[in-house]
Parts: structure tokens; sequence; C-alpha cells
């Protein structure tokens, strides 16, 4: 399998949702910390996807 390097705008999109649950389960509001694995899980799964999918 041969990996590609993610485009800057999915790598930041990505770290933005991770970083949304991160910071939802240490603070709490309520949309963040109700569903906070799932966006940590959504931000790595689109980065890993980014990474082998060409041209994302």
């Amino acid at each position: 399998m041969r990996t590609n390097a993610p485009r800057s705008v999915i790598w930041w999109i990505s770290v933005i949702i991770g970083g949304l649950g991160i910071i939802g389960k240490f603070v709490a509001l309520p949309v963040l910390t109700a569903h906070s694995w799932w966006l940590v899980t959504i931000g790595f799964i689109i980065l890993a996807l980014a990474t082998v999918v060409k041209g994302l």
C-alpha cells in the first residue's frame, strides 16, 4: 500500500475536529462533551483516509 501526504486543508480539518473532541473531554460543553469520543475518531479517520486516497 502506497501512502500519500494529505493536503493541508484536509490535515487542518482533521486536527480541528480532533481538537474539538479533546476539548469536549476536558471542558463541560453540552454538544462537545456528549460526542467527544466520536469527534476524535472522525478526525483520525479523515486523516487516515487522506493518506491512503490520492488527491485528498
